[in-house]
């Protein structure tokens, strides 16, 4: 098959399918609230909820979002960052399942290190407001985090202290400590940037990645 050929039969989006459905499944899920004018706060997630015993929040604030341009930026970082992990973990029905519950992991755990941060703030006197957790965007730096060593391992998982792995943590807690110094709020209709959860989902990613790798079946992409 010539060149030509081969440019003219590739898809127009190059992203695996497990990707698509989840940013559709978010943008539903911000149509579907907005539609019928429910309240975010009401599957919001806040560190009183946990305390409370309240855990379905854990999960439910990863599908909601606070506007348009907060799901719609969280979706843009999740298909750049879902797409390598999802073809790391493979396309398969047992792939993409692992990719999913992959995601939630890191959101699930974004979330206890909110919650568990602002409770600390809370109690120093550093953090008088707990403002209630909405978005995927924890979710979304697992993806980042887990992208990180696939990219430092071409493809395979590299190392924790590779450079391009480094290089990204250093840049990401740089980056979200700045939105939380500065209270600047992109795309999140004026409420405060969640950096604790971008933080600790983006470790989370790095962490669990390995694995989800093993129960995908691909250990022996591991390392290099």
């Amino acid at each position: 098959m010539s060149d030509s050929a081969e440019r003219r039969s590739e898809p127009a989006i190059n992203v695996p399918w497990p990707v698509l459905l989840l940013v559709a499944v978010l943008i539903g899920a911000h149509l579907l609230r907005t539609t019928l004018g429910l309240d975010a706060d009401a599957l919001a997630l806040t560190s009183p909820d946990l305390a409370a015993g309240r855990w379905g929040g854990l999960v439910t604030h990863i599908f909601i979002h606070a506007s348009w341009p907060h799901v719609l930026m969280n979706s843009v970082f999740i298909l750049a960052f879902g797409a390598p992990v999802c073809r790391f973990l493979r396309t398969s029905p047992r792939g993409a399942s692992l990719f999913w519950l992959f995601f939630l992991a890191c959101g699930v755990v974004a979330g206890v290190g909110y919650a568990g941060v602002a409770s600390l703030l809370a109690r120093w006197g550093l953090g008088a407001n707990d403002f209630a957790l909405v978005g995927a965007s924890g979710a979304a730096s697992g993806l980042m985090g887990a992208a990180a060593r696939l990219i430092e391992g071409r493809g395979r998982l590299g190392p924790l202290t590779g450079r391009t792995v480094v290089g990204m943590t250093v840049v990401w807690i740089l980056v979200n400590a700045f939105l939380g110094l500065t209270g600047l709020t992109p795309g999140t209709a004026g409420a405060p940037v969640a950096w604790q959860a971008h933080i600790i989902g983006f470790f989370a990613g790095l962490l669990l990645i390995p694995l989800f790798a093993r129960l995908a079946g691909v250990h022996r992409d591991l390392t290099q």
